[in-house]
């Protein structure tokens, strides 16, 4: 890809461009081999290329030798405008939700075939959650996962129900049951999980929607994490889509 482009400046970016691109829902931890191999590029350019993007904070080399996504791109992301507009005028909500319930909120949207936290408000109660702000898990085995999974396209739901792996020994892997719980979310309007992704933890979640109507397109998740959700549940899923409806109307 860099080697048909004439100048240097345009070069040297589109090296640069290439590693990052390197990164997806998939592929989100890589050795240097595996960059240079998915980026085209011989491995010692690659190199002198990952260690200025290590430098600027682009890319983060962890302990093993592998290379994840930096926190500038997070941050850069975050100006986009919709995930700058959606984190604004979803804040007063969260706030809102999480001192009425002391409980863990999420707000999260759909990158490729992952969820991704866009915020997070930690809750009161000793609930393990291992979202953390930035970051992405897979969508099958999260509550906000599970509703953005049942609104997403055709093509993702196929590569999910085709890929499913156990986080916990609660985790539904079974492409059929999975399958009828999208259908549930989609009539009901929440989905639910059970130490699906973490034990210890359950789950509920609501669509938010671009507009106030029914048939408005899905464009993120509101989330709540519990120890349990036995007596809660109907309690939480209203106090959820009365939050999400307002971000909804103000979106």
């Amino acid at each position: 890809m860099a080697g048909n482009t004439s100048t240097p400046g345009a070069s040297v970016i589109g090296r640069a461009l290439a590693l990052l691109d390197a990164f997806d829902a998939r592929h989100r931890r890589l050795t240097l081999a595996e960059l240079a191999r998915r980026a085209d590029l011989p491995e010692p350019t690659a190199h002198r290329q990952v260690r200025e993007l290590v430098a600027g904070g682009a890319l983060h080399r962890e302990p093993d030798g592998r290379y994840v996504v930096g926190r500038l791109l997070w941050n850069l992301g975050l100006l986009a405008p919709m995930q700058t507009g959606l984190r604004e005028v979803a804040s007063p909500f969260l706030h809102d939700l999480h001192a009425a319930t002391r409980a863990t909120v999420h707000l999260a949207v759909r990158e490729g075939d992952a969820v991704l936290y866009l915020d997070r408000l930690s809750g009161h109660a000793s609930v393990p959650v291992v979202s953390k702000l930035g970051s992405t898990l897979p969508l099958h085995p999260t509550g906000v996962g599970k509703v953005l999974l049942a609104h997403a396209p055709g093509s993702v739901c196929a590569r999910v129900l085709a890929g499913l792996r156990p986080i916990t020994a609660h985790t539904v892997v079974q492409p059929g049951v999975l399958a009828a719980q999208l259908d549930r979310i989609r009539r009901d309007g929440f989905a639910t999980t059970v130490e699906e992704m973490t034990l210890g933890a359950c789950s509920v979640a609501v669509p938010i929607r671009r507009g106030a109507e029914a048939d408005a397109p899905v464009v993120a998740a509101l989330g709540i994490v519990v120890p349990s959700l036995q007596r809660t549940k109907a309690r939480l899923v209203s106090a959820l889509q009365v939050a999400a409806r307002g971000i909804s109307r103000s979106l």
